[in-house]
């Protein structure tokens, strides 16, 4: 057998071949129905805002065929969570960036005594692999492995401590490659939740309102409610000044009080943590459209039709607020939601207005679907719209540690820990 070289990706002479290999695995086989991943010229595009990242190709041969490729990113992320020692510091302790004003730091700190809790988050950095591609003409020879194998010296050489990846729980394949080869333990099942954008826009209840907020005000609600959410990234502010982030939107009961219940100016976050309404949420908007499209092949023209026949029926008469498919029979883009959050009685009718929010601005952008990623024992998940056929209830994460000359600190073994009621998926790698 001819020799594999692992190496990097170089944009120059590999993306053609780069791009015909995602072709060939990610096209089905005629009369089944694949998705296909358009990167726009661009194969780094879904790690390319990440804080580092590699992609790595396998070829082979005088022809340097490239036979595989992988991409990953690293990234400092909770882990976990410790009692604060110091509660006059818990800015600090959550890691608050110079992003955030002095004025905002004091503003935070005076609120202590009103945070649920004095926990704050443990950090550790990780590295995530996603996009393993082998072209089933070259399977079972070594090359996924091999690829796996480097990805991991990147990330040990880089000073992380854990390695995960996100597959189909269904992927037999996959699922067996990295647990039964490569070491990996089955760790979480989030949730992908998928709904349309129809061709109408969504009415936001009159009883709520939406408010945006300034990154800055963003990033401090975050820290201060979220941080200590598995998988919540250190950078954070990087996340939410982002030119893909659309905006940070809060949802809050219409005439309660509570720094800006929807009758009152906006004093700030201060303000309203200082005094928050009963029922509350909060969300971030992510716009994939400019990072990829999405195209949904193998449809039968029967399929086809029929969502055309419904989209016309809904932009002929969209007063009757029927539900349309989205046309994914074609390059499409999405929006993303994440950091979804809120407390109270009424925070699901919140959520339900946030996403109505957030249907009305991806058809504004001409998105087909919004999409968010949540954890399965999410108390929220109830109330975030998705059409089951578009999305997949039980996605898979698995995760492996790659060294046993770490501390285990106040965590332990972050491999053995039990799921949250949360996790916190960042949109850079979706």
């Amino acid at each position: 057998m001819a020799t594999v070289v692992v190496r990097e990706y170089d944009p120059e002479k590999d993306r053609v071949k780069v791009d015909a290999v995602e072709r060939e695995c990610e096209v089905g086989p005629s009369g089944e129905l694949s998705l296909y991943t358009d990167h726009m010229g661009d194969p780094i595009c879904r790690v390319r805002n990440c804080p580092a990242f590699l992609m790595l190709v396998a070829e082979m041969g005088e022809e340097k065929e490239i036979v595989g490729m992988i991409r990953g990113c690293i990234k400092t992320v909770t882990c976990g969570k410790r009692l604060c020692r110091n509660s006059k510091n818990i800015i600090n302790s959550n890691n608050a960036k110079a992003s955030t004003t002095n004025n905002n730091n004091a503003n935070a700190s005076s609120l202590d005594s009103r945070i649920p809790t004095k926990q704050v988050p443990v950090y550790t950095k990780v590295g995530y692999i996603l996009g393993l591609r082998v072209p089933s003409t070259h399977r079972r020879m070594g090359i996924a492995s091999k690829l796996v194998e480097r990805m991991e010296e990147w990330v040990r050489e880089s000073g992380g401590e854990y390695c995960y990846m996100a597959t189909e729980n269904d992927n037999v394949a996959s699922v067996k490659l990295f647990t039964a080869k490569c070491g990996y333990s089955k760790f979480r099942t989030p949730s992908i939740l998928v709904n349309p954008v129809f061709a109408h826009h969504l009415r936001v209840p009159r009883r709520v309102a939406v408010l945006k907020l300034c990154p800055r005000d963003a990033e401090l609600l975050y820290r201060l409610r979220f941080s200590t959410s598995e998988f919540f990234p250190r950078d954070i502010d990087a996340v939410l000044n982002n030119k893909l982030t659309l905006g940070t939107f809060l949802a809050v009961p219409r005439g309660e009080s509570g720094g800006g219940g929807g009758d009152r100016p906006w004093g700030g976050v201060a303000e309203f943590l200082a005094d928050p309404p009963e029922s509350w949420a909060v969300v971030s908007v992510w716009n994939l459209r400019d990072v990829y499209k999405l195209e949904v092949r193998g449809a039968s023209a029967a399929k086809r039709a029929l969502a055309r026949a419904s989209r016309a029926v809904d932009r002929a008469l969209p007063w009757l607020g029927l539900p349309s498919f989205p046309e994914l029979f074609r390059p499409f883009g999405a929006h993303f939601l994440y950091g979804l959050g809120g407390e109270g009685p009424r925070a699901g009718e919140m959520v339900r207005a946030l996403c109505a929010h957030a249907h009305n601005l991806a058809k504004d952008h001409g998105c087909d679907v919004v999409a968010t990623e949540v954890a399965s024992r999410e108390p929220l998940r109830p109330a975030i719209p998705h059409w089951k056929r578009l999305s997949c209830d039980e996605d898979l994460w698995c995760i492996k540690r790659l060294g046993e000359d770490y501390s285990d600190g106040s965590v332990g073994d972050w491999t053995k820990s039990p799921p949250g009621l949360s996790i916190f998926v960042d949109p850079r790698e979706v």
